[in-house]
């Protein structure tokens, strides 16, 4: 079985929020598998069922952000799931809006609630698929990634999402050397070209 776990923050206040990506790509991916994620375990959010042939579990953490691996440390533990099970979608603003990064393993750079994951599972050897925010503007780092998705970056990040969806389905069919292939790539939006950052790759 695999682990499918978005991070974000729960609750209205934070919904369709920078940080909130895993979410967005956990519900994107649920809708297109049919999959109901509504059910209280282990501190998370959780629905099971299958994807791409595959046994899944998809995950979203409760605990907030920054206690992120609590809750996906348990999960693994019950489950008896090892790292290399775990895929963790997360946002990341070292990448340019919009553009996707899926990785076999890595540290957390600054992200504090990979920190947290890779913290209480004790390992950074699992995949992850890092959508990226771009950057904040001159904001504070932490209203920008606390803020709404607005103008013309939000049709960019909703294409994001989905592709992040995608691509999670491309790992469970065709491996994740594949996936990487396909959807490691700069973000081209229309009328406009992105220089890539390639952030904490």
């Amino acid at each position: 079985m695999f682990i499918i776990a978005g991070l974000g923050n729960p609750g209205k206040k934070y919904e369709n929020t920078r940080h909130n990506m895993g979410f967005l790509v956990i519900d994107r991916l649920a809708s297109k598998n049919d999959i109901k994620v509504n059910k209280l375990k282990h501190r998370a959010l959780v629905g099971d069922g299958f994807i791409s042939g595959q046994k899944v579990l998809l995950v979203k953490p409760q605990t907030y952000m920054n206690l992120s691996g609590e809750s996906l440390g348990e999960v693994l533990r019950y489950y008896h799931a090892e790292p290399q099970n775990l895929i963790v979608i997360y946002d990341d603003f070292d990448l340019a809006a919009g553009t996707l990064r899926i990785r076999k393993k890595g540290s957390a750079g600054s992200h504090n609630g990979m920190k947290s994951v890779i913290e209480q599972i004790g390992s950074q050897d699992f995949p992850r698929v890092r959508v990226g925010i771009g950057k904040s503007g001159g904001l504070d780092w932490k209203d920008f990634v606390l803020g709404k998705v607005t103008g013309g970056q939000q049709q960019l990040i909703s294409e994001a999402v989905e592709q992040a969806a995608d691509s999670i389905m491309c790992i469970l069919e065709k491996g994740i050397d594949k996936a990487m292939n396909e959807y490691n790539k700069k973000a081209k939006p229309a009328g406009e070209e992105f220089s890539e950052q390639q952030g904490n790759d």
